[in-house]
């Protein structure tokens, strides 16, 4: 049943992740494998996911997996209403709709990092991983944190492409996924 899960959300992934496949180096092609990390330690844990509620990793856990939705909440909120989304960017169809933003986002949770959508996967990653600890676990969750960094940076030289010297600017006072410190 897992494999077929697997199967079908890996389908799913590729079809929303089709356009950033052709482009090698683009951040969607590197969050697509993000993603497929995140999918697999998701499926590998999901039998865990309540086993011993109240052990010292289920409470790292879940504290992880709650705090992920704060950055996600934040980041896309910012982004649609402050980043002016449109589709006039369709030229790059490699961009979900919420990521077509024309004005360059730099305040609330965007004062702080740049890139709260990625930090909420690393949280959701590592939430997953605590679910149970094991070899093919600790392998997933560092591949996706990998891949989550490489998606990143690619974000970033896309974002100096579109915004020129503002971004550089901006990437001169904010961190890229944790406030203060990276």
């Amino acid at each position: 049943m897992k494999i077929l899960i697997y199967v079908i959300g890996t389908l799913v992934l590729v079809y929303i992740s089709r356009h950033s496949l052709r482009m090698p180096r683009s951040h969607g092609f590197y969050r697509f494998f993000a993603w497929e990390c995140i999918l697999g330690l998701f499926l590998l844990n999901a039998s865990f996911w309540f086993y011993r509620p109240f052990a010292w990793y289920q409470l790292i856990s879940w504290t992880l997996l709650f705090a992920s939705l704060i950055p996600l909440g934040f980041g896309v909120g910012a982004l649609m209403s402050r980043g002016k989304p449109i589709e006039k960017r369709e030229s790059d169809p490699s961009l979900l709709a919420f990521e077509k933003t024309t004005q360059l986002v730099t305040s609330g949770i965007y004062k702080y990092i740049r890139h709260p959508l990625y930090s909420s996967l690393l949280l959701l990653t590592w939430g997953i991983f605590f679910k149970v600890l094991s070899a093919a676990g600790i392998l997933l969750a560092i591949a996706s944190t990998i891949f989550l960094i490489l998606t990143a940076k690619a974000d970033e030289a896309e974002c100096i492409q579109f915004f020129g010297a503002d971004y550089q600017n901006y990437m001169k006072y904010t961190k890229r996924f944790i406030p203060f410190l990276f």
